[in-house]
């Protein structure tokens, strides 16, 4: 999976937004409605990587199951993964996680 075709997958989520807060290299999918950040896309040791939010109990589950999930790099270890995209992880499988990160930082309804 490349760049292009990561956030064209995260910006298809209902009011999603491109943003770019740490500098060049650096690729924010938001919500709009509350600004939290639920895809983090970067290069780190030149792979390309997404951060993404997921439930404690499932997240160690995904790095017990997938060598290229990981223990998020720059966030909270128990909440977030980094996900090496241009590994063996099936697009599905990507998808079905940036799906969950989306729903578990969209904005609550009143």
């Amino acid at each position: 999976m490349n760049i292009k075709d990561i956030e064209k997958h995260c910006l298809s989520y209902p009011d999603s937004y491109e943003d770019h807060p740490f500098g060049d290299g650096w690729t924010a999918i938001r919500h709009k409605g509350n600004k939290k950040i639920f895809a983090l896309i970067f290069r780190h040791k030149d792979r390309l990587c997404i951060n993404l939010k997921c439930d404690p109990d499932h997240a160690g589950t995904l790095r017990n199951t997938f060598e290229d999930v990981q223990p998020g790099y720059h966030m909270n270890k128990e909440h977030w993964n980094t996900v090496y995209l241009d590994g063996e992880l099936s697009i599905p499988d990507i998808h079905d996680m940036v799906r969950e990160s989306y729903h578990l930082t969209e904005p609550k309804k009143s």
